[in-house]
């Protein structure tokens, strides 16, 4: 059962409930039922209120839902209530993007990212939602103090196993930076893929690079930072492109700070490929929202390209009228813009230009024809 409340102006609120479809569908869930509701402020104890509650109550009993999924954030207390309230289990946006996040992680540092944003949850819902939060008794050969609550041992044990993961990343933070220091005494351009999670950045940095990195239609395909070489021939030059996680509404700021590692890599880069679905309904919502993570990760001021993708399914009147063009990103800034189809190839012949010019322009020097791979062996 999927839930969205709408709280008025300044707030995210999706009508459709397309995007926690597609997010419950990504985490291995099927969606049965959709409800709404309309408030001036969330309730205290049940989030949408009593009446509200007993409907979607009815709603879960009618369609013998197996859980509920609330498209915004539940405080612990919320979520203990309506558990309780509904018979069944209760998860917000938060928990949901945590639990993807989950199961796509495949690398050492992916895995501690969001082990460590998974833990910094669990440790606000320590609020008794469990029955063995009772007192223990003291004593010798008990675990914890006279009196020590169970509450405070789960609180305890969850803070320690924070340290430890923020020790392991931080370690894999200074791994990274000595990477970079390495690219920079090269003198490698280096380029990041950004955009809106399932806008085609996997399929776009596979068609640019010749890579086989996973790309699949869902949200979240990719978490782990995949880097690699693109040679431009007009630049006559070797750049370093990197496909980074993608961004989405109301990503949990806990999962920003633990992906700061990964998200640096779009921070430290000389050049943003900033993709977008040319064909979503919510184009300037998404790019709002990625801009948004962009300054909070300190990359705001990096140089963008925007890049409109999958024009291939855009209809006939709808299809843009040039190639390339360049909107004003900033005040007073002016950033190109490419259409293309990653899928059929349109416009990335386009793309690598404008990306070589820019390359030329700042960085003249980088790898010079006689440094190309291709032609030693010649």
């Amino acid at each position: 059962m999927l839930v969205g409340v709408d709280f008025g102006p300044g707030s995210s609120f999706d009508p459709t409930l397309e995007e926690l479809a597609l997010l419950a569908i990504s985490a291995g869930d099927e969606p049965v039922a959709r409800v709404t509701a309309k408030r001036r402020a969330p309730d205290a104890a049940l989030f949408v209120g009593s009446g509200k509650a007993d409907e979607i109550k009815a709603l879960v009993l009618g369609t013998s839902a197996h859980g509920v999924i609330f498209d915004q954030a539940l405080s612990p207390v919320q979520q203990r209530n309506l558990e309780r309230h509904f018979g069944v289990p209760v998860a917000d946006r938060t928990a949901l993007i945590l639990d993807i996040f989950a199961a796509r992680a495949q690398s050492h540092e992916g895995k501690l990212q969001v082990e460590l944003a998974q833990l910094q949850y669990l440790a606000t819902r320590l609020v008794r939602r469990w029955s063995h939060l009772e007192r223990q008794s003291g004593g010798i050969g008990m675990r914890g103090g006279p009196g020590e609550t169970q509450i405070e041992l789960d609180r305890r044990m969850i803070d320690e196993r924070i340290k430890q993961v923020k020790m392991r990343l931080e370690r894999v933070k200074r791994q990274r930076s000595t990477q970079r220091r390495a690219r920079e005494r090269r003198g490698v351009f280096r380029i990041s893929l950004v955009g809106y999670t399932n806008a085609g950045k996997s399929t776009l940095f596979n068609a640019l690079t010749k890579a086989r990195s996973y790309a699949a239609d869902q949200l979240f395909a990719t978490l782990d930072t995949t880097t690699r070489n693109l040679w431009l021939q007009d630049a006559q030059a070797s750049v370093s492109l990197s496909d980074t996680v993608g961004f989405i509404r109301d990503l949990p700021h806990k999962l920003v700070e633990a992906f700061q590692a990964t998200l640096s890599e779009a921070a430290d880069a000389d050049l943003l490929l900033h993709v977008m679905d040319a064909s979503s309904p919510q184009l300037l919502e998404q790019q709002a929202e990625v801009e948004r993570v962009l300054v909070e990760i300190g990359a705001e001021a990096v140089p963008q390209i925007l890049v409109y993708n999958k024009t291939d399914l855009l209809e006939p009147t709808r299809q843009p009228r040039v190639t390339t063009d360049h909107v004003e990103t900033a005040p007073g800034v002016q950033s190109p813009r490419v259409f293309v189809s990653a899928v059929t190839g349109s416009g990335l012949d386009v793309l690598r230009a404008v990306i070589a010019a820019i390359v030329t322009e700042h960085r003249p020097a980088i790898q010079p024809a006689e440094h190309d791979p291709r032609n030693l062996q010649a």
